[in-house]
């Protein structure tokens, strides 16, 4: 094998990417205009009935959409950065897994305590993300990912902001579970691999 091989796309990454900007599109001018199917919830029904009813494909789809041009920017610039990073060292297999399970986690934590179906975008699983490789790549060179300290305290910091109100309406609760999510499984994962050295 060519050491300098040059490394493998992120297919997955770039599939997600491509999907969250066309699931996106509609809502750009107004969040009426957001693709019902695709929220957690259709406005007015009560609960999980939808997905109750078979359409679970709502657990998950709420992080493609995004509501206007700076919000999806930042999201997917920090999918790619850390999600290209994963799916590069630990496979896209991994991360499909992991995108799943921290959608469903933070689109089920914003919706059962907020109860608003309107809202979107892949910052629960971005969070989700930046709490696992924080968590695993801390003081073990091996994993292969670090975070610089400033990312994670500018992270923490916007997190913390977004929490203010100043920023409008956002999903708080989903960037709540997908960061706890994230770290739990990071620290895991780095006490499990630690156990077996």
């Amino acid at each position: 094998m060519n050491a300098y091989a040059r490394p493998r796309p992120p297919f997955l990454i770039v599939a997600l990417i491509a999907l969250s900007v066309v699931a996106s599109l509609p809502t750009l001018g107004s969040v009426e205009n957001v693709l019902t199917p695709l929220l957690i919830a259709s406005p007015g029904s009560q609960g999980f009935t939808d997905v109750l009813h078979g359409e679970v494909w709502r657990l998950v789809t709420p992080i493609l959409v995004h509501f206007g041009v700076l919000h999806i920017l930042f999201n997917m610039m920090w999918l790619w950065d850390l999600g290209g990073s994963l799916e590069r060292l630990r496979g896209a297999a991994f991360v499909g897994l992991f995108v799943v399970t921290a959608a469903i986690a933070s689109n089920v934590a914003q919706y059962a305590i907020a109860g608003n179906p309107y809202f979107g975008g892949m910052s629960g699983v971005v969070y989700a993300m930046l709490g696992y490789v924080w968590m695993r790549g801390r003081r073990d060179p091996a994993f292969g990912i670090a975070l610089q300290s400033g990312t994670v305290m500018m992270m923490l910091a916007w997190y913390v902001l977004c929490w203010t109100g100043l920023l409008g309406p956002i999903a708080n609760w989903a960037h709540t579970a997908g960061l706890l999510l994230g770290v739990a499984w990071g620290a895991f994962e780095r006490v499990r691999i630690a156990g077996h050295l």
